[in-house]
């Protein structure tokens, strides 16, 4: 039989909390998957680009190896898409701290539950993830609006997969914020 300490203690974590803990979790693998991802936008079957780097295959013979150029070194190599831009280096730092601040929030989340001091951490992770979810969102606004300002292909292009992956890490950072804002107190001494 369970003490009153460890109900008590076992009662505080609430559905939503472990919810919003998940959200993070998830929001956080998916920064990674979408940072490391080989296609963020792609042309016809000649053109891949990422956050990292730019590939290309001449149209004219589909069975040629890609060339690809590291995105953020200075050297062009004639296409302006290729060159290193302020707007590029920009949205890899948007991205890449807001997913350091969903780890930090993700943390302080985990270590607030474990030490079971929780109520006390609801609305530092919930800023923590709202701050997060503004950085990315500032740079997948950025990255198709400058990339298709400087693109000068004359191909049909779109936003691949990295991309929406990306954004589905901001929605679950967004889920998990909103969780933890959610009336702490009330539906915690009710469960």
């Amino acid at each position: 039989m369970m003490s009153t300490a460890e109900e008590s203690r076992v009662a505080a974590v609430t559905p939503l909390k472990l919810t919003g803990l998940v959200c993070a979790v998830l929001a956080l693998c998916l920064d990674v998957v979408a940072v490391l991802s080989p296609a963020w936008v792609t042309a016809d079957t000649h053109f891949s680009q990422s956050l990292w780097q730019a590939c290309v295959r001449p149209a004219s013979s589909p069975g040629t190896p890609w060339v690809c150029t590291w995105t953020l070194d200075s050297d062009c190599q004639g296409a302006t898409f290729l060159c290193v831009t302020d707007w590029k280096i920009a949205t890899v730092a948007l991205l890449l701290g807001g997913a350091a601040i969903i780890l930090i929030a993700f943390l302080v989340a985990l270590i607030s539950i474990c030490q079971g001091t929780r109520r006390r951490f609801y609305r530092p992770v919930a800023v923590l993830l709202f701050a997060a979810v503004v950085l990315q969102v500032c740079g997948l606004v950025l990255y198709p609006i400058k990339f298709v300002e400087t693109a000068t292909m004359q191909t049909y292009h779109e936003f691949n997969w990295g991309y929406g992956i990306a954004w589905g890490a901001t929605i679950f950072a967004f889920g998990g914020a909103i969780l933890y804002c959610l009336n702490p107190k009330n539906y915690d001494d009710y469960y």
